[in-house]
């Protein structure tokens, strides 16, 4: 059976995609940033010279980071369509980035024995944004006995100086990492400015997250396809081996064990499943789940949940752009997981579709960690029933979704996908 039951919020279809609508007080603070994002030097040199400055640190570690935040950048600057408020919004992420590799090379220095932690049999979940994944996550991330990735931690990894804890007395006791109130503080602007985007992605700092925010902190992940449309970008992530950006993910995990702990982790992002190479490859111990569904309803949510995003970064947002690439985007992912699923032992995986997920949601853990020779004892049960009891799915009500706002047609797309779905057993939900 399944604990999850449905939220009684009724869901809406957002109109204004194209013509963005926003609550007056964020329409106000983006017009007044706008004129000093269009002053922002989108370029390699200023944006690690920031980083530098802001850390007061100037080892970025190896240099093979430098090629692909040029294409980045490029991009960015010539293919996106940045607002001017979202040349700010883009160079914020990508100091942040930029000040990781510097805190964590300076870590690895003073701390060489992270090298030798283990990242033992991590259970890593591969697939398609929408197909079930993050719900799957967070079941599992509810077990205490096994180590996930929060949302705060995946945008800062590292504490920066000034954040540590403060000395053992008894007036400590109340100390919050800064980092989590930093986290909290931009998903209550998050909140406000693009209110469905919790109806699409329950957001939360204390949440599983993706690794995929560590996979951007060595410049090369499908992250950076979700900023805006990038062809160039696109080709280039392509056309190079993943496997030394899936190392350095792996050294970001192990530095992360090395500071607050955990055992074996529970993983997830969308870019595995284009990447089952340099995944196993990376993690030969692993336990991958790979989450399948309708890839129709797929493209349409995903489109959807990337046009509202846009609002905050591109001017003008052309959802019929942004609807086509992704769509490109994805039927290209799922022909390459058709190509490459043999390439992950049948011992250490497990397809995963998303109405057989949904319509037993306990049931599919315990197969899970009977798969990765994880006890699902009493601890794990509770865990697993207490995260259900309080997250309903469509807890914040649902959306509306419509290929129409793309110029997308379901029987193309169907026809384009028919070889995935049919291998795989995927049930239609159009």
């Amino acid at each position: 059976m399944t604990a999850t039951a449905e939220s009684h919020v009724p869901a809406v279809h957002i109109d204004d995609l194209a013509d963005p609508v926003f609550d007056p007080a964020i329409a106000e603070m983006m017009a007044e940033a706008a004129p000093f994002g269009e002053t922002i030097e989108l370029t390699t040199d200023a944006l690690m010279s920031q980083a530098a400055a802001t850390t007061g640190l100037d080892d970025f570690g190896e240099p093979s980071f430098l090629p692909p935040l040029g294409v980045l950048l490029e991009s960015l600057n010539t293919e996106a369509g940045l607002s001017g408020f979202g040349r700010i919004t883009m160079a914020v992420q990508i100091d942040q980035l930029l000040r990781n590799r510097l805190l964590l090379a300076d870590l690895l220095r003073r701390h060489p024995e992270i090298h030798d932690v283990e990242i033992r049999r991590p259970i890593i979940i591969a697939g398609l944004p929408r197909t079930g994944t993050t719900h799957l996550q967070n079941l599992i991330s509810a077990d205490p006995a096994l180590r996930f990735l929060p949302y705060w931690e995946s945008i800062e990894p590292l504490p920066a100086p000034g954040d540590e804890a403060p000395p053992d007395d008894p007036g400590a006791t109340g100390w919050v990492d800064p980092r989590i109130t930093r986290s909290d503080d931009n998903i209550a602007v998050i909140d406000q400015a693009i209110p469905y985007f919790r109806r699409m992605f329950d957001i939360g700092s204390r949440h599983a997250h993706e690794e995929i925010n560590l996979l951007a902190i060595d410049f090369s992940t499908l992250y950076f396809d979700t900023m805006a449309p990038m062809p160039t970008w696109r080709e280039y992530y392509l056309a190079h081996d993943q496997r030394p950006h899936y190392e350095y993910m792996r050294t970001t995990l192990k530095a992360l064990q090395f500071l607050r702990g955990g055992d074996r982790w529970i993983l997830k992002s969308p870019q595995h499943l284009e990447q089952f190479g340099p995944l196993i490859d990376t993690f030969p111990d692993a336990t991958v789940l790979v989450t399948h569904r309708d890839p129709v309803s797929v493209i349409a949510s995903m489109a959807t949940m990337l046009a509202y995003t846009a609002r905050m970064h591109l001017d003008p947002v052309d959802p019929v752009r942004i609807g086509h690439y992704w769509a490109d985007l994805l039927v290209g992912m799922l022909d390459q997981c058709l190509l490459d699923r043999h390439l992950l032992p049948a011992a250490q995986s497990i397809d995963i579709r998303f109405d057989e997920f949904m319509a037993d949601d306990v049931g599919t853990v315990e197969r899970i960690y009977t798969l990765a020779d994880q006890p699902f004892d009493d601890r794990a049960r509770s865990a697993v029933s207490t995260y259900l009891d309080g997250h309903r799915r469509n807890r914040h009500g649902g959306l509306i979704y419509d290929l129409a706002d793309f110029d997308l047609d379901a029987d193309d797309l169907r026809a384009r996908t028919e070889a995935y779905t049919g291998h795989f057993g995927i049930a239609l939900e159009h």
